[in-house]
């Protein structure tokens, strides 16, 4: 989080995003619209005014995805980076597009009917860090093209 607010964006960088306050609040959502929409298990979002959110750098392509709801993603990269239900005021990033997702964690589930039963064990799975796997011969071609986290 920069002192002058918190920023995002989508993988690419052809869309910033910078928050003047914190979000109100961070929860996930297991519906199956956001499970299509984040193409995830859940969908993670972090509630703002819309006059709290500024676009820095490109802009959202906007998908209806009902009669109350659009989301708001990249269409260079396609990272989904809103959920806002229209004529509210409001909007949610998508908190994995901020640059210190972290910061945020959740407080609350959404849609729980479609939480899959074996999700409570996803986080106690093992596992080697990215590096671990890669011979350090093939690391060069993992280089990441993806923006930096910041602006």
């Amino acid at each position: 989080m920069a002192g002058d607010g918190i920023t995002g964006g989508c993988q690419c960088g052809a869309v910033r995003y910078r928050m003047a306050a914190p979000p109100e609040r961070t929860g996930i959502c297991f519906c199956r619209m956001c499970q299509k929409s984040s193409g995830n298990y859940f969908a993670a979002h972090s509630s703002t005014t819309e006059a709290n959110l500024t676009w820095t750098n490109g802009e959202i392509a906007v998908f209806r995805s009902s009669e109350a709801a659009e989301r708001g993603y990249c269409r260079d990269c396609g990272t989904p980076l809103t959920y806002a239900l229209r004529g509210s005021g409001r909007i949610s990033v998508t908190s994995g597009s901020l640059d210190d997702p972290s910061a945020f964690p959740p407080s609350t589930a959404y849609g729980v009917e479609g939480r899959p039963p074996w999700f409570d064990e996803v986080c106690r799975l093992e596992g080697p860090r990215t590096e671990d796997d890669i011979p350090a011969t093939e690391l060069p071609r993992f280089r990441s093209r993806q923006h930096p986290d910041h602006d």
